[in-house]
């Protein structure tokens, strides 16, 4: 029979290898938001030059985004209660996934600005689930009166900050 020590160790072993995985994915999607946002900002001259839209317009593309994002906002700690972090989480990659191939088919300002609105919900709610997910699953380590938390902490801080403000 496992002593308690002995099951302690075994439950850490195991969390110690899903904290690779659990990272990755956690990056990729922060990333994937990232680039999504950066890309949008990009590509706003040339949509509005292909849709023929005034400059009011077009910044409705980014401005649904963060509304919709803002509106989500008071929804994420009910919605984490009620299906669990892993599920909404790993549900607003789909959503977010689908949405911007949606905006990638968009034909019309119109359809651009109401698939960047059902973007802007799974947005925000992978957002402010991967940040918790990331600071439950990879704490810092105190060594030798030191703390440790590597490359990740400085990471995480640029990534983070940049679109605090939308998630």
């Amino acid at each position: 029979m496992a002593t308690v020590n002995e099951q302690g160790a075994a439950a850490s072993d195991a969390s110690g290898l899903r904290r690779g995985p659990i990272t990755a994915t956690v990056m990729l999607a922060t990333i994937m938001q990232a680039l999504d946002m950066t890309i949008a900002n990009v590509a706003l001259p040339h949509m509005q030059g292909t849709m023929s839209a005034t400059l009011e317009q077009i910044s409705w593309v980014l401005t649904s985004y963060v509304v919709a994002a803002a509106i989500c906002m008071p929804l994420t700690g009910v919605l984490a209660a009620r299906l669990g972090r892993r599920r909404l989480f790993m549900g607003s990659i789909i959503l977010f996934t689908i949405t911007s191939v949606m905006c990638g088919l968009a034909q019309n300002l119109e359809q651009i600005v109401l698939f960047r609105i059902l973007q802007g919900h799974p947005a925000h709610f992978s957002c402010r689930c991967h940040r918790r997910s990331c600071s439950i699953s990879i704490r810092p380590r105190v060594t030798a009166g030191r703390w440790r938390s590597g490359a990740l902490a400085s990471w995480w801080g640029r990534s983070a900050g940049r679109h605090w403000a939308v998630c």
